[in-house]
């Protein structure tokens, strides 16, 4: 696809004297970015990740080492403001420090000073990322000069935190409860665990109502007063997220910052806007384009748009672009999520990668054709699960195994560990069969997908996206879904030009869904299309059942 002319944004859209974010400009604005080492920009599931090892780190210490809950949980809840949330660090940080020092006659020296050295440095590091914030807004204002305008449907309901809001209220009353009963949950050991768990599940909901207050306090600021605009480019990556580039970035080649914009953010529709929708099924078409749209694992084009705020790392702005439909009217968007800028070679690498993608999906697309069309006509196809699902399903009974090993060593095991390991008991018993057994076959009729119940048909002309993400391969059609995973190296599979079996599966069943001339000729049987696997479900589960009351 190519990007020479961006989708035009009509010019009674563009505030007058609104001045071009040039390549110049924002070039300025990237050399006041802080450096990679203080944080700038870390993956959400790689904060996740990092937060959760260090909750189980200091839970095990906690009940095994003596150590505070406080400085357990305190640590991974402090880890996870400094990866994503670095406004809390400056309150976080001389708590956690102090904790220490009060803990300091307990704990061996070493760990004390290793703990510490991690808090200070973070801490430093976190406050050169905070002060170039400043620098990063004085520059976007002398980009923007003197032009301001007022945000589209500025006195429209601000959305902005009302999800987290109540998630963070909830979050904190289980934390409150699980605290409240940490005395009554079998050992001094678990009592430890149980006050680890309520002080990380109440940092987590201080984090998601700190989140909601900055959000919503931000968002209200565009709102009030006029703001700098700026005209720049626009394109949503292949998941969704706005990339933004310079106004005379014509070919997107380095991306400036990255956001996560909703158009949703104002009134609620009237009940009677439109007759059409009174069953269900305009909203159902939007919510098909929708999704449709982020399965297409492509990035969209490059639209013209102004930008209403200063943009800065951590900011709320409005966009307002052309959109991909001409016939429709510009595109009033606002963050749901803040400003992430994106240094220089970090953009370049983020395009390159983009691109290395599509070539690879292209090229097993195409070599998916050929082996479509090349191979013979063949009444039915099949695919079923093979030594990569084996290797997930035995790493996550291994997983299991180990988890009922470290809560039940002894005979005699509480109430409560019995019956919560029986609730988790239950995702492994029904994910395992899946793994070990799962199976699509195609016919000339559609797909037929493996089911607890039996395998469930869907139409060819209701598939609307097979593709692998991330470790799963996911199959979509309308009105459902359906996924099963399976481990990934994707920098091996790079050096050693292997093809993970997911995504020769997603090429295959696209060229059939696309080109109705490649698709099996023939109507599968009963015995083809794969058995129940609630028999397996059941064994399963009642050998689960039989482990904990043995263990009980």
């Amino acid at each position: 696809m190519s990007y020479d002319e961006p989708l035009r944004l009509p010019v009674a859209a563009i505030p007058e004297g609104c001045r071009d974010w040039t390549a110049g400009r924002a070039g300025n604005w990237s050399a006041a970015l802080p450096p990679r080492w203080s944080f700038l920009r870390v993956r959400r599931s790689i904060a996740a990740a990092v937060s959760t090892f260090a909750l189980c780190a200091g839970a095990w210490a906690a009940m095994l080492g003596g150590l505070w809950p406080l400085v357990a949980a305190g640590f991974a809840v402090y880890i996870l403001w400094v990866l994503a949330r670095p406004e809390l660090v400056w309150g976080g940080a001389p708590v956690l420090l102090l904790a220490l020092a009060l803990e300091a006659r307990s704990l061996p020296w070493a760990l004390t000073a290793v703990l510490a050295f991690a808090v200070v440095v973070t801490w430093a590091a976190v406050a050169v990322r905070l002060r170039a914030r400043s620098g990063q807004l004085e520059r976007a204002l002398e980009a923007a000069g003197d032009v301001t305008a007022r945000t589209p449907d500025a006195d429209a309901v601000l959305l902005r935190g009302r999800f987290l809001l109540p998630l963070g209220l909830t979050v904190l009353g289980l934390g409150a409860l699980i605290g409240a009963t940490a005395g009554l949950w079998g050992t001094a050991d678990d009592e430890r665990g149980s006050w680890v768990m309520a002080i990380y599940l109440a940092g987590l909901a201080v984090t998601a109502l700190a989140s909601a207050w900055l959000g919503r306090r931000r968002a209200l600021a565009l709102r009030r007063t006029p703001v700098p605009v700026l005209r720049v480019l626009v394109r949503d990556d292949a998941q969704g997220t706005t990339e933004v580039y310079a106004a005379d970035d014509l070919a997107a080649v380095r991306p400036l910052f990255t956001v996560d914009l909703t158009s949703y953010d104002g009134e609620e529709p009237d009940d009677d806007e439109d007759e059409d929708d009174e069953d269900g099924e305009g909203g159902d078409e939007e919510l098909e384009r929708l999704l449709d749209a982020v399965d297409d694992d492509t990035p969209g084009p490059v639209r013209e748009a102004v930008l209403y705020g200063a943009p800065f790392d951590g900011a709320e702005i409005v966009v307002v672009s052309a959109d991909e439909d001409p016939d429709q009217p510009p595109l009033t968007e606002w963050s749901t999520g803040p400003v992430r800028p994106l240094s220089p070679s970090a953009g370049m690498r983020r395009v390159a990668k983009e691109k290395a993608r599509e070539e690879q999906n292209r090229q097993l697309e195409e070599q998916a054709r050929e082996l479509v069309v090349d191979r013979p006509p063949v009444p039915v196809r099949r695919w079923s699960a093979g030594w990569l699902d084996w290797v997930a399903a035995a790493l996550l009974v291994l997983w299991g195994a180990w988890f009922v090993a470290m809560w039940l060593s002894e005979s005699g095991a509480p109430l409560w560990k019995l019956a919560l390991l029986g609730v988790l008991g239950l995702y492994g018993v029904v994910r395992v069969p899946l793994k070990l057994a799962w199976r699509i076959t195609a016919d000339r009729s559609g797909l037929w997908v493996t089911g607890l119940r039996g395998p469930r048909h869907v139409p060819w002309d209701d598939i609307r996206s097979v593709r692998r993400q991330s470790f799963e391969l996911k199959l979509r059609w309308r009105g459902d879904d359906w996924s099963v995973a399976a481990p990934r190296w994707a920098w091996f599979e790079r050096r050693q030009g292997l093809v993970h079996p997911y995504d020769a599966l997603a090429a295959e069943l696209t060229a059939m869904r696309t080109d109705p001339a490649l698709r099996p000729t023939g109507e599968s049987t009963a015995p083809e299309r794969g058995r129940p696997l609630w028999p397996l479900v059941l064994l399963l589960g009642l050998v689960w059942a039989a482990v904990l009351v043995v263990w009980g």
